[in-house]
């Protein structure tokens, strides 16, 4: 979900007093689950919301303070920057927008209800409008969250800001330079100490934008705890008729593949009827047949109940006889 889609799902009390409710039934669809309050005055379906991922709640209730602030606003930052940049926030369901601005001296405050206020100077360099609202620009938006998110939360932050800037899915390309540049220039957005700046500098030297899911990234850290070394990712695989097939990871120092499976290919609703499950399925197992046979690597695969913790996927790694060597 973008801003624009946030804003045309946001309904006013105004709104839905219009559409004939009056104020004791908005009230008691709101206590029954029909309606949810994402702010002050500002509701969208319960049932929806209900469905609705963190990233997709929280844009909705940055655009919900964004339009009860009456042009009060100084700039979305941190996570509420990151969601309208795009950016997933892995394991992550932050409850209050964040803004940043200059009047305030380096303190987060609660001045009004659902918001929390950095008192953070923002140059003008550093600010972005998207669809109407002002926010920190990726560089900053990248730099603000890796230095106090989770290492898992930030990776997967920081690889997605990778991939907007330098992988092309379509054509499997990584712009290194682009990759540097991006680097680089978070990096300059660091303070030179403090809390977190070592995390967030570790970060920034294993974040690779061909990570392609929040859970790729957790899968990552996960084997890089576990003790494998720093695993290739999207690796291509010669195929049949000069085709190519792409692995998630290369793990070679222990001569294996890995695969992460986010079950979106079997949930997407263009393959809801039997037929096209079965399908996939069956491209899946000759793909994976074809990749064993011709490297003689193992192929395991796992999905996110693996990578709860790196012990969850040592232990099913451990079922195809992969471990780490260190």
């Amino acid at each position: 979900m973008d801003v624009a889609e946030a804003r045309a799902l946001l309904r006013s009390r105004d709104d839905l007093r219009l559409s004939g409710l009056s104020d004791r039934l908005i009230e008691k669809a709101v206590a029954n689950g029909d309606l949810h309050r994402v702010d002050l005055a500002r509701y969208v379906d319960g049932p929806m919301w209900r469905r609705l991922f963190s990233e997709d709640r929280h844009i909705l209730r940055l655009v919900a303070a964004h339009e009860r602030s009456r042009g009060r606003w100084d700039a979305a930052s941190h996570v509420s920057a990151a969601v309208a940049h795009g950016l997933p926030l892995f394991r992550l369901d932050p409850r209050r927008v964040h803004t940043s601005g200059e009047r305030m001296n380096g303190r987060v405050t609660a001045s009004a209800p659902m918001v929390a206020r950095h008192e953070l100077p923002v140059p003008d360099e550093d600010l972005v409008e998207i669809s109407g609202i002002v926010c920190t620009s990726l560089r900053r938006t990248v730099a603000d969250v890796i230095r106090q998110a989770s290492p898992e939360t930030s990776l997967a932050l920081a690889d997605a800001a990778l991939g907007q800037v330098a992988w092309t899915r379509r054509t499997h390309t990584y712009n290194q330079d682009e990759h540097d540049q991006f680097v680089a220039s978070v990096l300059r957005q660091l303070p030179r100490g403090g809390r977190g700046v070592t995390q967030a500098r570790f970060i920034l030297d294993i974040a690779d934008g061909r990570a392609e899911s929040p859970g790729e990234s957790g899968s990552r850290w996960a084997l890089l705890r576990l003790g494998f070394a720093r695993p290739r990712l999207q690796v291509p695989v010669p195929g049949p008729q000069s085709s190519r097939y792409f692995l998630d990871f290369g793990l070679d120092d222990v001569g294996a593949w890995g695969e992460f499976d986010g079950e979106t290919k079997y949930t997407d609703p263009a393959l809801s009827g039997s037929d096209g499950i079965v399908q996939v399925m069956l491209d899946e197992k000759t793909r994976e047949d074809w990749i064993r046979g011709t490297t003689g690597r193992q192929l395991p695969r796992w999905g996110y109940a693996d990578i709860r913790t790196p012990d969850t996927l040592g232990e099913r790694l451990a079922r195809f006889h992969v471990f780490p060597r260190r």
